[in-house]
């Protein structure tokens, strides 16, 4: 009888998601519980139809320029950081970074994806001289600093994230990237990160929408973290850009657990179905954000192939440089004919973009 109940329950809420009715969070428990992942693929797959009616599925070619490792925050998860005062940290040079650019530009790239660690010494002006040297030189989008790395800068300048993020526009900033999410449920953050709470974190992206600066969302997951965490996660965004919206793009990716201290506690990664199942499940429950991205690099290019039909219509960046995750085991590579032609074989038509998910109408009449 209560099997029966449960199959009725949530039959109701997928006509009611197929409808594109907006569930609450307590019924997308039910939904998790009982909804296969082939019917919510498939209920994704709408969506995404819905949203981009002409098959197109965009990447970006940029370089992920990691201008410092040094940073204070702890986080578990994290193989990239060292402490300040470590004898492995570093702070790249302009010319070094403006070399990077270069080589970037040179392979058809429109822009780059800047982050790095929480400086506690780096001056507000050293990101602004940066970021005028930048647009004057290349005149390339800048997609720069996760909401950490503004949160930082807010309390170190004692300028607040509106003030900060005034000062980096008027210097180029174009958008800005959403590192930092994981899951926005504080219960979790605390036992792997020390800095940035999810409050905090939504704070800077709540006040890049009110500045009109197009910022992207993220998650990752498989740390721990329970099912209600990872739709509480969801809730959080889907509450935000209904309220000030300004998100063009969700991009759900998994734990890389080499070389940190949480892969000790949890050194299986998320399997591929299992991704697929979260990835769809966040198309739909972020109904109001239109971008979806499959994360390739943490889950190969096959199944990043096959996120296209549970949801997703991007498939990120062909990562020229990526100093992050890589020593935290993804290594998973990609050449932009590689993403082309991975997006072409799944029966979709391939076009290039900026960060900000602009396309380059150029590339989408190849």
């Amino acid at each position: 009888m209560e099997q029966m109940k449960n199959q009725s329950a949530v039959a109701d809420l997928i006509e009611r998601i197929e409808a594109q009715d907006r569930l609450s969070f307590e019924e997308w428990k039910t939904v998790e519980d009982f909804a296969s992942t082939e019917t919510l693929g498939r209920l994704a797959d709408q969506l995404r139809k819905a949203y981009h009616t002409d098959d197109v599925v965009t990447y970006v070619v940029d370089c992920n320029v990691n201008y410092s490792n040094v940073c204070v925050s702890v986080c578990s998860f994290c193989a990239f950081y060292r402490k300040p005062g470590s004898s492995e940290g570093y702070v790249h040079d302009y010319e070094s970074i403006f070399s990077k650019v270069e080589e970037m530009i040179a392979l058809g790239g429109s822009g780059i994806l800047m982050q790095g660690g929480l400086h506690p010494d780096l001056p507000l002006d050293w990101y602004t001289k940066l970021l005028r040297e930048l647009k004057a030189r290349y005149d390339i989008h800048l997609h720069c600093f996760s909401p950490p790395e503004i949160d930082h800068l807010a309390k170190i300048t004692g300028l607040g994230n509106e003030g900060v993020l005034r000062e980096l526009r008027a210097a180029g900033l174009d958008s800005i990237p959403g590192g930092g999410g994981e899951i926005l449920v504080d219960e979790i953050r605390k036992k792997r990160r020390t800095h940035c709470n999810s409050e905090e974190w939504l704070a800077v992206i709540d006040a890049a929408h009110s500045l009109a600066i197009p910022t992207t969302a993220t998650m990752m997951f498989g740390m721990g973290e329970t099912r209600d965490q990872r739709l509480l996660h969801f809730e959080k965004l889907r509450e935000l850009q209904s309220r000030n919206p300004g998100f063009v793009s969700f991009i759900p990716w998994t734990l890389q657990p080499d070389n940190t201290p949480i892969g000790k506690r949890f050194p299986d990664r998320i399997p591929g179905e299992e991704y697929l199942r979260w990835l769809a499940i966040g198309r739909l429950y972020l109904d109001n954000i239109p971008n979806v991205q499959v994360s390739w690099l943490t889950q190969g290019l096959d199944v990043g192939r096959e996120g296209l039909h549970y949801g997703a219509n991007d498939m990120g960046s062909t990562m020229i440089e990526e100093n992050v995750i890589s020593p935290a085991g993804a290594n998973h590579k990609a050449t932009e004919m590689m993403l082309r032609d991975a997006i072409t074989a799944e029966g979709f038509t391939p076009c290039k973009r900026k960060a900000d998910y602009v396309r380059i109408e150029e590339a989408a009449q190849v």
